[in-house]
């Protein structure tokens, strides 16, 4: 059971990070939106869980990564408003 969950919440934060791009390329959205970077937080997370789970080590280490980028763009966009 645990496993699926973690497949549930891996393959929901890939389609995140995935759509982020999509909306960024297609100027749907702004790579300084909120939503932007909320959509790539909580894809990194998401795809973590699931690298975790499985050990994958260098694969967590991006996604911790892609997290903290996210939330260093989130924390400049709030210092600003």
């Amino acid at each position: 059971m645990l496993e699926i969950l973690t497949q549930i919440i891996g393959w929901s934060g890939t389609l995140l990070i995935v759509l982020a791009y999509f909306f960024v390329s297609n100027k749907k959205i702004a790579s300084t939106s909120k939503i932007y970077q909320f959509m790539n937080l909580f894809g990194a997370i998401g795809v973590g869980v699931n690298v975790f789970y499985q050990k994958a080590w260098p694969g967590f280490a991006l996604e911790a990564t892609w997290a903290l980028i996210a939330l260093a763009a989130l924390w400049k966009i709030f210092k600003r408003n």
